[in-house]
């Protein structure tokens, strides 16, 4: 999925909680933007392995939740934000394809690396790469709920970002025949 959908993922889940405590919106969201785009800062390391983690994320971002519903200040629901959309993104990365530069191809069964078990957990494709069709109507779709809580200059970010996915995905295809060979 496009690192926006991941955002707008983490921005959904948050939704409803800044609804409801409004003094952390702000707090939320920074977080739910950060943990979406955090995981994928691996890209020049070894994509979806170095820093996403689908099974262990759950055992950081459980702890954080409880602690930011005991102790609720704009670091705690932030914090939680961040653990709970960055394990998100790494456990949904698996309904995807693989990481590779053109994942349509399917040469690869690796979509994203469990370090619980050891081994890399297949990809489901139900979204079949990033900036695929389906991929920026899920990314629009779960944009929504941000677009009617926050506003200010988040709502700009949000919007911002459904245009850079619909930019990404006009153009995703076409990308890997413009990728210098050193960077495959």
């Amino acid at each position: 999925m496009m690192a926006t959908t991941h955002v707008f993922t983490g921005l959904a889940v948050v939704a409803p909680v800044a609804y409801v405590v409004p003094e952390f919106a702000v707090a939320l969201a920074v977080g739910a933007i950060l943990g979406g785009l955090a995981p994928d800062f691996d890209l020049v390391f070894t994509h979806r392995r170095t820093l996403h983690f689908p099974v262990a994320g759950l055992a950081v971002a459980v702890p954080a939740v409880v602690i930011a519903t005991i102790v609720p200040a704009a670091l705690t629901v932030g914090v939680a934000a961040f653990a709970v959309t960055a394990w998100l993104h790494a456990a949904s990365d698996s309904l995807g394809g693989g990481p590779e530069m053109d994942p349509w191809n399917e040469r690869t069964e690796r979509a994203v690396y469990d370090h619980v078990r050891g081994r890399w957990l297949r990809p489901r494709r139900l979204i079949r790469y990033d900036g695929a069709p389906e991929d920026a109507a899920l990314g629009i779709a779960l944009a929504i709920p941000a677009l009617l809580v926050f506003d200010g200059w988040l709502t700009a970010a949000i919007v911002g970002g459904v245009v850079v996915s619909l930019v990404y995905a006009l153009l995703r295809r076409r990308l890997v025949a413009w990728t210098p060979d050193w960077l495959e």
